[in-house]
């Protein structure tokens, strides 16, 4: 995620960090070279012209104090304004006080309305809600079924019938909500490949039919500012309430999230970060600030550990620990959840300093699957006692998991590594000596790039 304009960045910042105080002359090269960079990831022209004046005012009224450094300053400038650019705070969707509430979906087609209608869905379902999905895209191929499939997954039930047209739908829509308790109305509307003003004038008819609470611009972050212009045509005939940015798993050039909010005047609320269903992320401007600028983001990560992770397994997990008898089964449930979190590199991402050390290294990806398939291939009693897996059985789980010889040595040594940490953990007092192990080695749960490749 950001990865070209964090590059460029870095690279330009490079030129302020070496400088002993701020002056107007030795933070002009540098700031225009930011300037270069955000113009490079489509950012909006006068929104980057501004960017640049308000961080050269703040940063040449500033005084450097201490043990900070004239870089650190500017970068701290820079990440303030990031964040006051992207809109200072989160900004949540408004739930109505009197059921059911009611959330229009709009954009063009292609951006990932249909997907994203499942995965707020998700999303508020696992928040206690009863969300209801409807059809309204009644135009495109296969729309109203790619709806029903999502919906399936997370059993969620569509509103969906033939021969009416949208604004009909819409409102019978609230009318089976009431009926049946469904607290929450998600409305999938029509796009077109380009505006259009039949598009527009059903979109419109739909809001003056149901009046919704919330009104949300889906969008692909792909197109930069393209997109900040589509946004601008559907705010000036809906006033939407907010903007979700789609595709944010790609090497998206950053325009439209550093645009968007300034052009418009509407929050960002979401960002798309894959094509399943759990990857929906609240956006918080001060989170993809420090992500931009290197800094990592912790704390989505750590929320994403708590939004996956079972309380009571982790309790279990860490009294077996105590008692030194974490297995490969354990093992296996551990590599599970972190798939459930998102990919590796992402994950890794989100760590300070890990985009940087990450750029140039290839991450295979399928190699969690491949280790998984090790496991798989093993008797009960081999991923309960590893130690007595041979040469003839470790040829065996080769063969049945399609892998080689070497690639069942080496998943069985990262066990065996991670099984001492562990042991040291369990220890009173032997919690640092572990920590120095995993920086020594790496962590041993996760798979190193490239390996497991055939």
């Amino acid at each position: 995620m950001f990865e070209n304009l964090q590059t460029r960045i870095e690279s330009a910042l490079k030129r302020i960090r070496g400088q002993a105080k701020i002056t107007e002359e030795n933070i002009e090269e540098g700031l225009q070279e930011v300037r270069n960079a955000l113009l490079d990831a489509d950012v909006n022209f006068q929104v980057a012209k501004k960017f640049i004046e308000d961080v050269k005012v703040k940063a040449l009224g500033l005084e450097v104090q201490g043990k900070i450094t004239p870089g650190q300053l500017i970068v701290k400038v820079i990440h303030d304004e990031m964040v006051a650019l992207m809109g200072s705070t989160r900004s949540a969707i408004a739930i109505s006080p009197q059921p059911p509430t009611v959330i229009m979906v709009c954009g063009l087609q292609g951006s990932g309305k249909t997907t994203f209608c499942g995965k707020l869905a998700k999303s508020l379902k696992k928040q206690g809600k009863q969300p209801l999905l409807v059809a309204c895209d009644i135009y495109r191929p296969a729309a109203v079924e790619q709806l029903k499939v999502l919906a399936q997954q997370i059993t969620i039930p569509v509103f969906a019938e033939e021969g009416k047209n949208p604004v009909t739908l819409a409102k019978d829509a609230l009318d089976y909500a009431r009926r049946y308790a469904r607290d929450v109305v998600i409305i999938d509307t029509a796009g077109r490949l380009s505006i259009d003003e039949e598009m527009m004038q059903e979109a419109e008819d739909i809001k003056n039919a149901v009046k919704p609470h919330e009104i949300l611009f889906v969008c692909d972050s792909m197109t930069g500012q393209d997109a900040v212009n589509t946004a601008k045509a559907f705010n000036d005939r809906l006033a939407f309430n907010g903007v979700v940015l789609t595709k944010m798993d790609g090497d998206t050039r950053g325009g439209a999230a550093l645009s968007i909010r300034a052009v418009v005047q509407k929050p960002i609320k979401f960002i798309s970060t894959g094509e399943k269903l759990d990857n929906l992320e609240a956006f918080y401007p001060d989170r993809i600030a420090s992500r931009i600028l290197g800094m990592g983001d912790i704390l989505t990560l750590v929320e994403r550990a708590q939004s996956e992770i079972d309380e009571d397994q982790a309790k279990k997990l860490e009294q077996k620990i105590m008692r030194n008898e974490f297995d490969l089964n354990d093992f296996l449930d551990q590599l599970q959840q972190m798939k459930k979190m998102g990919s590796l590199r992402d994950l890794l991402g989100m760590l300070p300093g890990m985009d940087k050390a990450l750029r140039n290294v290839q991450i295979d990806e399928k190699a969690i699957g491949k280790v998984e398939a090790v496991i798989y291939s093993m008797t009960k009693q081999e991923r309960k006692q590893p130690k007595i897996i041979n040469g003839s059985r470790r040829k065996r789980i080769a063969m049945g998991s399609g892998t080689s010889i070497q690639d069942v040595n080496r998943m069985l040594k990262q066990f065996e590594d991670m099984q001492k940490m562990m042991k040291q953990l369990s220890k009173g007092g032997g919690k640092m000596n572990a920590l120095k192990g995993m920086m020594g080695q790496g962590a041993p749960m996760m798979p190193q790039p490239g390996r497991f490749r055939r």
